[in-house]
């Protein structure tokens, strides 16, 4: 059996389907396992125990202890209590316990081993750091099928875990939907749109400076600093970093509770060493939501963003879905309310774990992820090529969706040949070549400057590997110059509940586009030797009968005439073309 695994940046929770019926695999209390490590010399405290130690000790202890340790993924090492650890190491202690704790749970038996998970990750993710987390699991015993945006994980739970789950799918159908995953960590965000048979991401976004741990530092250093103003603590009067932790603890709870209670109480003995002073400090929400407001403002802005970046404006998004430990916030809700009204933002009463079940009913569906858009090469004359074509069958388990191109430089007169990356801005299953494009960037590579048009070859691998990373490598036959490059911000797309999704979206169409305004690239690649392809001025440089009046089959086309005299100086003045000072043309 295939389980759903959401490691969290503050709770951690396996998810599993039995028949019909999603089942949380929680720890004794009933909750996710907080993602929180402990280091007490040789022994390792994780989850709950981990965080209650944190609560209940003194001032002085020994020891460390690593919160939220998904943020770390990425780093080669940090110090913990002035001891050098890998983040993947800490990561997979926590990992560890979840799984540990989970196969001897009450749960255990629809477990199996508990070998194999669809594992969710946050869309700013890159592969670094998704390769970290692919270490870690291993670490742990557990395999990663597939890793899905947590997200679209989310939207997937809610529309498979639904009662009436067919009604609202035709209800959503080819209508847009935002996904607002507030977790602990990040906020995610993925704009998707419902078509017959697939869910397909039209764009992706978020943010790591609003998660709910940033909420929480924010409200602790204004509580200790409204404290001792108001108490006179000298500045030399500093806590500990473990009273600070502690502190940091106690202040998510309140977070939580204030959203069903007018008013909280921070009280921590000792908590200034040198005064000895009892940290007491009452908050009512209102102040809260006044302290909170500025990453809650940051928050909607990210979403303002998400919707201009694809010319929409919120009236369009038909449902708002909620997700992720924030979404309980009072104030969150009431400015999702404002942006898209109260009908349209839906907060599932299951949003805390609904990433979680959602990756679990991937894994029972056995549903891969496809490529939402094509990824498209820039070629000269503004033809593009399909690279990788929507509807592509993403890797899984140590599989890799790998292509080569031959190709030619047509303009070698620089020394470089640069490959521009794009992919259709639009979800359309006939991109044409005048509709936008979104860049995901482009390489260089040094060719011979002094070789003759399409005589220097390229050559073009292209890779998406098990982490959903995109991976290019170019090189150039003359010079031997390699160059590569990486993209982790891609959109997928997925079935949705009780369909199938074709294997070939029927994406295609490429031809000579009508760029618009502003500065471009101008491609200098093609996949065939097609003279017609090179500019004209470094045609007439290298073949001047194509210039001539009768050239034969290698003639030159208007287009390639009139770049060829663009660069040419009027004849009788031998001003610039276009010069307005030239009226020799006029002259009878």
């Amino acid at each position: 059996m295939i389980a759903g695994f959401d490691f969290g940046t503050t709770n951690s929770l396996v998810s599993v389907v039995v028949g019909d019926r999603v089942i949380d695999v929680v720890d004794e209390e009933g909750r996710p396992h907080p993602s929180v490590v402990r280091y007490e010399g040789e022994e390792v405290i994780v989850g709950r125990e981990a965080r209650n130690a944190l609560e209940e000790v003194g001032l002085g202890v020994h020891g460390s202890t690593v919160r939220s340790p998904k943020f770390l993924l990425g780093q080669e090492v940090v110090s913990v209590g002035g001891v050098d650890r890998s983040p993947v190491d800490i990561v997979a202690d926590v990992i560890r316990h979840v799984r540990t704790e989970s196969l001897q749970s009450r749960q255990r038996e629809v477990l199996g081993d508990l070998a194999r998970a669809v594992v969710t990750i946050p869309v700013s993710m890159n592969g670094p750091r998704r390769r970290a987390l692919r270490d870690a699991c291993s670490q742990a015993r557990i395999s990663v099928a597939q890793f899905v945006h947590e997200p679209l994980a989310a939207l997937y739970g809610y529309l498979r875990g639904g009662t009436d789950a067919e009604s609202t799918i035709r209800g959503l159908m080819r209508q847009n939907v935002l996904v607002v995953d507030w977790g602990g960590g990040t906020l995610d965000l993925t704009l998707c749109r419902i078509e017959p048979g697939r869910i397909l991401q039209l764009r992706n976004g978020g943010t790591d400076q609003v998660g709910g741990d940033r909420f929480d530092q924010v409200i602790r250093d204004e509580v200790v600093g409204r404290f001792s103003n108001s108490h006179c603590i000298a500045d030399n009067d500093r806590p500990s970093r473990e009273a600070r932790l502690r502190l940091l603890q106690s202040t998510e709870r309140n977070k939580i509770a204030l959203s069903d209670r007018a008013e909280v109480t921070f009280y921590t003995p000792n908590y200034f060493p040198v005064s000895g002073t009892t940290l007491q400090y009452t908050l009512s929400r209102q102040e809260f939501d006044a302290i909170a407001r500025p990453l809650v403002d940051q928050g909607i802005r990210e979403i303002e963003a998400l919707l201009d970046s694809v010319g929409m404006a919120p009236a369009q998004v038909s449902l708002c879905l909620v997700a992720g430990g924030m979404a309980a916030m009072p104030s969150i809700r009431r400015r999702m309310h404002e942006l898209f009204g109260p009908g349209r933002v839906i907060v599932p009463a299951n949003s805390s774990t609904l990433v979680s079940q959602g990756a679990a009913w991937i894994a029972h569906d056995a549903q891969r992820l496809v490529l939402a858009k094509q990824i498209e090469l820039e070629m000269a004359r503004g033809y593009r090529l399909p690279l990788l074509r929507a509807g592509t069958r993403m890797p899984i388990d140590g599989d890799s969706c790998e292509d080569s191109f031959h190709l030619f430089c047509t303009d070698p007169t620089d020394g470089v040949a640069k490959f521009s990356i794009v992919t259709p801005t639009q979800l359309t299953e006939q991109p044409q070549a005048s509709d936008p494009r979104t860049s995901l960037g482009v390489i260089a590579i040094d060719v011979d400057e002094t070789a003759p048009p399409l005589v220097e070859r390229l050559e073009l691998d292209i890779k998406i590997d098990e982490d959903l990373i995109l991976s290019l490598s170019a090189t150039s036959s003359q010079r031997q110059d390699k160059a590569t490059a990486s993209y982790f911000d891609l959109e997928f797309g997925i079935a949705l509940p009780g369909s199938e999704l074709k294997e070939d979206l029927d994406a295609g169409g490429a031809g000579i586009s009508s760029p618009g305004g502003g500065l471009t690239i101008r491609a200098n690649v093609a996949d065939k030797a097609d003279p017609a392809m090179v500019p004209g001025d470094v045609l007439y440089k290298h073949k001047r009968t194509a210039f001539a009046r009768f050239g034969g089959p290698d003639q030159a086309t208007q287009e390639q005439l009139t770049e060829h005299l663009y660069f040419q100086p009027c004849a009788v003045c031998k001003r610039k073309w276009g010069d307005p000072a030239c009226r020799c043309a006029s002259v009878a």
